[in-house]
């Protein structure tokens, strides 16, 4: 049997007579878990399983061990947050609801009073299970936000960029999301907030955002000075909040994709040259990547566009930089990466999805252009593609069901998108199954609290070290973050990686890394000791 975590392993640089500190809400009693006032040291055994085919076409299974050391910096700091598109939906959105939480505002609506809360944050309203007790057998389920030390989102410092000059109480009204009775309660501080001057290329987005870009830095397509202006955007940011760190995450209109041509953006050092010389396929979410990342402020894309080029992956794998996308995964799609996985793993062989959204904000409005349209067909479509090819008994090579995302303006909807699904299935001895889900999605809504994850888990991935047992160094994890791939549509993985987008899947990950960092196994739902009698 292989070795528990707890045994079989040296201790962590011999420290294990160290207290935890009192204000943790749980404590892990093991040798190889050490807590400082400054960190938590983990010594880590990591299972895994290698598989060889043979020559006759069978497999090879083989347990797999390896040893891992863990650090966790225990002081969270001061941490902003700035966005990108601040005055839009999502901007004004996440920004008044952290205002209306960290007021525990209540204001009337026509059902009731309604309090602020996080719903809809996986860090805020979920929780994790930690383990059993073994005299009730009861489950011990704690917030998923006491796991590890992580910045409050209340905490948070806010500010970002806007092409709309508006300051963000008229841009609420615009936006035309939140209950009267509540903006009327947060109007005075969101009218102190303006975006700062944003960055506006007119070939990457639709032209019929034209008339809301009042507000924009001088010069229509990448330049070197562009980069160094949001650099010192960052940094006086920074200093004016007194920041330990900054946060920078796109949530702006989407882009057009960007042509991938060679000397150009795919290497770091030909991006470069191109942010240099004004190449045009340089879009201006990958020049707010590259000044965040020379800011060594973590970078999210939170759009279906291709911001991260090979070169600026490569760029910050050289700076040691922190970036993830792409593109939300808040209402029809999460449904989907859900659904899909449920039935491909109960055997059940989809034939079609067809995928229908009538969508209302000015997110409908940018997306009613062909070319920015597409950035968001590719991100839907292409989140069912790692359950269809881990099930070789359903799907043969290169055998995928029919897959069709259809996007349609309705201004009179507004935020409350309408998302249509149909699944169309293949099930026992030729019979089929349809499944049609009728999903209205208040957009922003769903989309704040994905915001709110993916700059708290960032900033706490700044704070993560790890090593091999026998490494002198603690370093950090790989410059793409894939552990945020619950939050997003098309998640990007490391080069050479596989993309994971089963929902359970990314969650697990999310739960059992943090768990490594603390010294305790993967979840597990065997029950083992409910059931050896």
């Amino acid at each position: 049997m292989a070795p528990h975590a707890d045994v079989a392993v040296a201790p962590v640089d011999g420290l294990v007579d160290s207290p935890a500190p009192k204000s943790d809400l749980f404590t892990v009693e093991s040798p190889n878990v050490v807590y400082t006032e400054d960190a938590i040291k983990t010594r880590y055994v990591y299972h895994t399983t290698a598989v060889k085919r043979t020559e006759d076409g069978k497999f090879v299974a083989s347990p797999k061990e390896s040893v891992y050391d863990f650090k966790v910096d225990r002081k969270v700091g001061k941490v902003g947050m700035m966005l990108v598109g601040l005055g839009g939906n999502n901007g004004t959105t996440v920004t008044a609801g952290i205002i209306a939480n960290r007021r525990n505002l209540v204001w009337q609506t026509r059902e009731g009073p309604r309090a602020a809360n996080y719903y809809g944050s996986v860090v805020m309203a979920s929780t994790v299970k930690l383990g059993s007790d073994p005299e009730t057998h009861n489950e011990i389920n704690i917030p998923f936000n006491n796991l590890l030390p992580m910045v409050h989102p209340n905490d948070l410092a806010i500010g970002g960029w806007d092409i709309s000059g508006m300051n963000l109480a008229e841009a609420m009204d615009r936006a035309q999301v939140l209950e009267p009775t509540l903006k009327e309660q947060v109007r005075k501080e969101l009218a102190e907030i303006k975006p700062l001057p944003s960055i506006y290329y007119p070939d990457f987005i639709a032209a019929n955002q034209e008339d809301r870009a009042d507000n924009c830095i001088e010069g229509s397509k990448a330049s070197w000075a562009h980069v160094e202006h949001l650099r010192k955007d960052i940094r006086d940011f920074k200093t004016s909040n007194g920041l330990d760190k900054v946060v920078v995450l796109w949530t702006a209109n989407t882009e057009r994709y960007a042509e991938i041509i060679a000397g150009v953006n795919d290497t770091a050092d030909n991006l470069v040259k191109a942010i240099e010389n004004g190449h045009e396929e340089v879009s201006p979410s990958t020049v707010f990547a590259i000044a965040s990342i020379l800011e060594n402020a973590p970078f999210i894309n939170g759009s279906p566009q291709n911001t991260f080029v090979p070169g600026a992956i490569q760029f910050a794998e050289k700076h040691n930089a922190f970036i993830g996308g792409d593109d939300f995964k808040s209402g029809q799609t999460k449904m989907k990466s859900a659904l899909v996985d449920f039935l491909i793993s109960a055997g059940i062989k989809l034939t079609s999805i067809a995928s229908y959204n009538h969508l209302g904000n000015n997110d409908g409005k940018n997306l009613s252009s062909q070319k920015q349209f597409r950035s968001k067909e590719i991100s839907k479509s292409n989140v069912v593609d790692d359950m269809v090819a881990a099930n070789t008994v359903l799907y043969k090579k290169d055998e995928h069901p029919d897959h069709t995302v259809v996007i349609k303006y309705m201004p009179a909807v507004g935020d409350n998108k309408r998302a249509l699904d149909e699944y169309y299935a293949e099930i026992f001895m030729g019979g089929h199954q349809t499944i049609s889900l009728f999903n209205v999605c208040e957009d922003s809504l769903l989309a704040s609290p994905l915001i709110i994850d993916l700059v708290v888990l960032a900033e706490l991935m700044t704070r993560v070290g790890w090593k091999t047992a026998e490494a002198g160094e603690y370093r950090g994890f790989h410059s793409v973050l894939s552990i945020l791939s619950y939050m997003l549509k098309a998640p990007l993985t490391p080069p050479g990686t596989p993309v994971v987008n089963a929902l359970a899947k990314q969650r697990a990950a999310v739960t059992n890394i943090f768990r490594a960092c603390v010294g305790l196994q993967p979840e597990s739902d065997m029950t083992l000791e409910h059931k050896l009698f």
